[in-house]
């Protein structure tokens, strides 16, 4: 085996504390010092004083107002705080002053990808090619843009050469005393569970193999807890294959083990999820494209029983990218040429309305084994998602998720919740989501469960207040998850004698 070195890739705080008040006595000598300028505001940003960082550069800008790593790292300060206007500034401006650095075009093609200016991005990343045709960050950040706007016959060979020899990353670590060292298993092609957010780069040293583009010798870096970050069973089933051939090497403790994800693809969880008790799933089939662009297509979704009106998606994306009702046939010969993908995930339309003709669209989080209320959207649209349902107006809608989050059972009712503890107990999962609405009957009417889900923190605006608390019981139950978790003993049905099932039986 090829072996990955023990993480050194990292300083600890006090040796950048140390190095910290060298570069300041310097300039208290020099204080024009352009560059010792530069090194004191990229170490204030290493140890995570990010405001002391700000000021920092924006003083060396007014010294130096066209420093290429002043605006640059600024910029990137800015993006990463949710600034993205200033970011934009920023990296326009050194792009203006340093158009033959491909670090600024790349930067600013990545902050046009995350807005989704994606006619920009492609040729801020073009640019940055010509000017380095091996650049490994613009094969990387191009590869991600062409995954998300479906190119991804082309993403795939930008991925191959953005991390060809950069299978592992080591994240800094900025703690003072010894660190946790957790492995993160991730797939360079996306379909990650959301833990970035999570990770405490004061108490963990992480380490992540990107395993779909690592050596299938790669020796494990040190670690003493594992994170499956790959989540989307769609668009990863190999790269979770890899991963559980990688995890062979280990015996710490695993989270969201491979073999729970690898079963959670929208139409399997709607074939076995479907089948519990006060669970209602609609009906799925993964087509090939030909067979749904055929003058048969009618009868092709009809045999697998889906009917108009129905919905199309391409497997692998979110938050209603490349997803659409469609009513009629006609629809279907003019939508289908926008969905990318050799096979289209149809999906029989499930209509959730209540009486009063609005969608309610609940979110729990399943953390550690438990059950956590995240949210209710509330829209009269089919296609709902919280920041974009009829939410922020409407004091009315809010009073609901207010009570959704304090008093979830009693809303539910006793079917919903002994629907979703079925739901829970069947994932598996050690971090997940589900999407569901309730119907007449008190059945779950299940949209999608898997790891994939984001828990983000409410908005600053006071009259999100009500869902702080909760909010941050589920992020203090993902902190717990990473620092306490005790692995649960998978349950091995009797006559089940895989490989995977004797390596994993006992205990992660």
């Amino acid at each position: 085996m090829n072996p990955v070195p023990t993480p050194t890739a990292w300083q600890p705080r006090l040796l950048l504390e140390a190095e910290l008040k060298k570069v300041e006595d310097r300039l208290a000598v020099t204080p024009d010092a352009v560059e010792l300028r530069f090194d004191r505001a990229v170490l204030l940003r290493e140890l995570g004083r990010t405001d002391a960082a700000k000021q920092a550069y924006l003083e060396l800008l007014s010294i130096a107002p066209t420093h290429f790593g002043g605006l640059n790292n600024l910029g990137t300060l800015a993006m990463e705080t949710g600034f993205q206007t200033a970011a934009r500034t920023a990296y326009v401006e050194a792009i203006k002053h340093h158009p033959d650095n491909p670090m600024g075009h790349i930067n600013l093609a990545n902050l046009l990808t995350k807005i989704e200016d994606t006619t920009a991005a492609l040729k801020h990343f073009e640019i940055a090619l010509q000017l380095d045709p091996d650049h490994a960050d613009a094969h990387q950040g191009l590869a991600r843009l062409l995954s998300e706007i479906g190119r991804e016959d082309e993403a795939r060979s930008h991925r191959i050469n953005g991390f060809r020899g950069r299978s592992v990353k080591i994240l800094p670590y900025r703690g003072t005393g010894r660190p946790r060292l957790l492995l993160l298993l991730a797939s360079a092609a996306g379909g990650a569970v959301p833990i970035w957010y999570h990770l405490d780069d004061q108490r963990f040293l992480t380490s992540v193999v990107f395993v779909d583009v690592c050596d299938p010798d790669l020796r494990l870096p040190n670690h003493e807890l594992v994170f499956n970050a790959i989540g989307d069973a769609d668009l990863c089933q190999s790269d979770l294959e890899t991963a559980a051939t990688l995890l062979r090497q280990t015996t710490a403790p695993v989270i969201n083990r491979p073999q729970s994800v690898k079963p959670t693809g929208r139409a399997a969880n709607a074939r076995r999820l479907g089948q519990l008790p006060g669970v209602v799933t609609a009906e799925m089939a993964l087509m090939p494209r030909e067979q749904l662009a055929a003058s048969d297509a009618t009868s092709q979704l009809a045999s697998k029983g889906i009917t108009f009106p129905l919905l199309l998606r391409s497997p692998g994306f979110h938050n209603g990218s490349f997803f659409a009702r469609i009513t009629n046939e006609a629809e279907l010969k003019e939508t289908l040429p926008t969905i990318p993908g050799r096979e289209i995930l149809a999906i029989q339309f499930l209509d959730a309305r209540s009486a009063d003709g609005k969608i309610r669209k609940y979110r729990v989080m399943l953390i550690g084994g438990q059950i956590y209320p995240l949210h209710v959207a509330i829209s009269h649209e089919w296609k709902i998602h919280f920041f974009s349902a009829e939410m922020a107006d409407n004091p009315e809608n809010r009073a609901e998720d207010a009570a959704f989050l304090e008093k979830m059972p009693a809303v539910l009712g006793s079917r919903a919740m002994a629907g979703l503890e079925q739901i829970r107990d069947t994932l598996g999962l050690d971090y997940a989501g589900v999407d569901f609405s309730v119907s007449p009957e008190g059945d779950i009417l299940l949209f999608e469960a898997n790891a994939t889900m984001v828990v983000n923190p409410a908005d600053a605006d006071t009259k999100w207040d009500y869902r702080r608390p909760y909010v941050q019981r589920i992020l203090d139950a993902i902190s717990d998850l990473l620092t306490g978790h005790e692995p649960r003993r998978l349950v091995v049905k009797k006559g089940d004698t895989s490989a995977d099932a004797d390596r994993f039986g006992s205990g992660l």
